[in-house]
């Protein structure tokens, strides 16, 4: 796995439409090796053009473009996060931001319980 969610959520992306490295340079007007460094997590923080002509090429879901929006802006949020949200489709894009701006000390986090935390947490806003 990719040491950054970024990283993990472009190399999905691609790989959904079916894509390669190469495929996607040409067709987003970016460089191949800048490309896989996104993807290894070589590389962070990409421009909001180069994230732009990326999203635009890989045709994301809304949630999913949103998702690679927060990612190029703050780090620390877990590919396992990443994953899991994806292989979900339940899960909003607010969940993700909350599970992933809760800080962790110590052990490795239960994603499944804090994003059933968070989503609690919406329906008591939503309620009171």
């Amino acid at each position: 796995m990719p040491e950054s969610a970024l990283g993990y959520l472009l190399k999905k992306l691609r790989e959904q439409r079916g894509l390669s490295l190469r495929e996607l340079a040409r067709i987003a007007e970016v460089d191949h090796a800048y490309i896989y460094r996104l993807e290894t997590g070589d590389k962070g923080e990409p421009s909001a053009d180069i994230l732009n002509k990326l999203t635009r090429s890989l045709k994301p879901a809304k949630r999913e473009s949103d998702m690679l929006q927060f990612l190029a802006q703050s780090g620390g949020t877990s590919p396992e996060l990443v994953e899991l949200t994806l292989q979900d489709p339940t899960i909003s894009f607010n969940v993700f931001t909350g599970v992933a701006g809760l800080a962790f000390r110590g052990k490795r986090p239960n994603y499944a319980e804090l994003i059933a935390r968070v989503r609690r947490w919406e329906d008591d806003e939503a309620d009171g």
